[in-house]
């Protein structure tokens, strides 16, 4: 990887890191400072890791539920991205899904593929990336420090000199530097944005991070009565002001506070910008893809069916048996009644409940529940063909740190080892570019 500034560096200062003890720090133990740090030591590094946390990969060990989401074979993977793609195509063009899926089944994690397109391993455990990560970086011989404290990064003339940590302001310096550290999510991870306030320190423009991708509130007491309840395939309608803004259809989970689940995380930041100026209703559609006439004559099959069994008992047959009170309730049907004393009116009633069961948004989660968070460190601020910083030619930064927006689904595992590994790669060719003056 060529890095047109190298030239500029100082040879007094090239001298002074010739003699450094590490070629490569890596600030951050996550997935991708676990990359970053085993793909340098691979290319012949000196490396070094430094995690404040007394274990590696914390966060890493609790996504997707504990399974690990490592990344996702769906169609294209790009464009789900958004208008930030065009910032990755030279990472992903350089290790990319089918890159990941190579280095872990050759790690000995074998993966399998779910719905959506989304890769797990097949044993079902985070801890098996986990280790074949922990592998990777042992066999490079990288160092790891655990509970170090990190306080900032000493620079001169476009250049990081040194790195303070603990209470003695002790420096640590290397030829380069990988930033790893995080975004917001789950910050009891130890994910509570120091390279944030690191990359502003070294005037570096930070967009304000907050909650992406986090559970939504909602008022209906139904709603959370329902906590548990899983459905498969579902829609929902986003309205403002009586129009209907947009529309989503996937799996979703309620819980006591409200919704969650993919497709109710993957919607969430538009929701959220959209209750900056208004309140926000949502449309639930227990079928979708089938139109209101076909609901209707599947209504009155069952009751013509089951005529003398109380309608709460024979809503099985149409939607989930936990949702009858709630729909009937809804349309002002009295659950007791026999399905043949329902009007015909309190049939279609029944039938647009359905199709529109509505709620009302009262609010997101915070940090400590959000799968990922917006804001960081924008793009243009960065090189990414080699992960560098434009403003400092040996400093690397790479994953949830960057403001790049992605929905739930391995997305974000698969950015955390893209930019890891091109960063691990091209610190450590940097670092061999030095020595080599």
């Amino acid at each position: 990887m060529k890095h047109g500034k190298q030239s500029s560096l100082s040879k007094n200062h090239m001298r002074q890191e010739r003699y450094e003890e590490y070629d490569v720090i890596v600030i951050g133990g996550g997935s991708a400072g676990m990359m970053a740090a085993g793909r340098a030591a691979e290319c012949g590094a000196r490396v070094l890791l430094l995690e404040k946390n007394e274990e590696l990969g914390k966060k890493l060990l609790i996504t997707g539920g504990g399974r690990c989401n490592l990344t996702n074979v769906g169609p294209d993977f790009l464009e789900k991205f958004g208008k930030d793609k065009k910032f990755l195509f030279s990472p992903f063009s350089r290790f990319g899904v089918e890159d990941t899926l190579r280095f872990f089944n050759e790690r000995k994690v074998p993966i399998k593929v779910e719905a959506l397109g989304r890769v797990f391993p097949e044993s079902d455990q985070a801890q098996s990336v986990w280790a074949a990560l922990s592998r990777y970086m042992d066999e490079g011989r990288v160092e790891v420090r655990r509970n170090v404290f990190v306080k900032g990064f000493e620079a001169q003339s476009g250049c990081i000199i040194g790195l303070r940590i603990g209470g003695n302001d002790e420096v640590l310096r290397a030829s380069s530097y990988v930033l790893a550290t995080g975004g917001l999510s789950h910050p009891e991870t130890g994910s509570t944005g120091d390279g944030f306030r690191f990359l502003k320190e070294l005037g570096h423009t930070v967009r304000d991070p907050e909650p992406s991708l986090v559970p939504i509130r909602v008022r209906e007491r139904w709603v959370h009565a329902l906590s548990g309840t899983a459905l498969e395939d579902a829609a929902l309608s986003v309205y403002q002001d009586g129009k209907k803004i947009f529309i989503r259809r996937g799996k979703m989970l309620f819980t006591h506070f409200g919704l969650s689940g993919p497709m109710v995380l993957n919607m969430s930041r538009e929701a959220k910008e959209l209750m900056k100026r208004q309140q926000v209703e949502l449309m639930l559609d227990l079928l979708p893809g089938t139109d209101q006439g076909a609901i209707d004559k599947r209504i009155q099959a069952i009751f013509l069916e089951h005529q003398n069994k109380r309608v709460k008992n024979i809503l099985s047959g149409i939607i989930p048996a936990v949702f009858s009170e709630a729909v009937l309730a809804l349309a002002g049907v009295d659950s007791g009644k026999p399905a043949h004393s329902v009007s015909r009116e309190e049939r279609l009633s029944i039938g647009r409940v359905i199709r529109r069961m509505p709620m009302t948004i009262s609010g997101f989660l915070g940090p400590e529940k959000a799968i990922i968070t917006s804001g960081g460190l924008v793009p243009y601020e960065v090189d990414f063909r080699s992960m560098c910083s434009k403003k400092y030619r040996n400093l690397y930064v790479v994953g949830d740190i960057l403001d790049i927006d992605r929905p739930s689904g391995g997305f974000s595992l698969q950015l955390c080892w893209s930019t890891g590994f091109v960063a691990g790669e091209s610190a450590a060719q940097y670092a061999m570019s030095v020595q080599a003056v």
